[in-house]
């Protein structure tokens, strides 16, 4: 029997700075429901992926120095956001712990894999074209998962299998960490509420 059963997993956070103010409402155990201004339209959409492919209820609102460029906002919604993922994963007793995604969109193909484990990192082999996505700079996607992998303490790779279009690596990225993290968040009964460590502790 799962000894975690009912337990709401949710965080809000805001943060501000002289550079971005941000505001995050994250629930693990949602439908994937989205509420998000972040002023970078490709952003936002990528955002919406992010929510769906791991049933994360997420209502996310950033203000930021748009007039300089969207590095500040995008990696400082990366900080908040994981901070919320790491305020709501709790104790981590009986969860999975680790998960693996692979997910195609058209000729991009893009692995996922990661461990809840305390240690936030992100490990990154993703080739991608630097160009503007609408207003976004593709280079962010790196800099998102830098900053959310650190604040949320886990252990992040990020692989191009295959993929030219800057807009599908992008998307299918977002799409696979969700996935994989939908996985690892999950309850496994066998655990019984322990903690998936020799250690004692994540």
């Amino acid at each position: 029997m799962d000894g975690n059963a009912g337990q709401v997993r949710l965080a809000q956070i805001e943060r501000v700075t002289s550079e971005t103010s941000i505001a995050v409402e994250f629930a693990l155990d949602g439908t994937g429901a989205l509420e998000c201004s972040t002023g970078i339209g490709f952003f936002d959409h990528m955002l919406a992926a992010f929510a769906r492919h791991g049933l994360f209820d997420l209502r996310l609102s950033a203000k930021g120095d748009l007039e300089v460029d969207g590095h500040h906002t995008v990696e400082d919604c990366g900080i908040v956001l994981g901070r919320a993922f790491s305020q709501a994963i709790g104790d981590k007793r009986g969860i999975v712990r680790f998960g693996d995604m692979t997910v195609p969109m058209d000729e991009a193909l893009i692995a996922a894999t990661c461990d809840i484990s305390g240690r936030g990192a992100l490990y990154w082999d993703v080739d991608m074209p630097l160009i503007l996505l609408g207003a976004f700079d593709s280079s962010l996607v790196k800099e998102f998962f830098t900053a959310f992998a650190a604040n949320a303490g886990i252990t992040l790779h990020i692989r191009r299998i295959a993929g030219e279009n800057a807009h599908h690596i992008a998307e299918a990225s977002f799409k696979a960490v969700a996935r994989a993290l939908r996985q690892a968040v999950a309850f496994d009964p066998r655990e019984c509420g322990a903690l998936p460590s020799t250690k004692g502790m994540l």
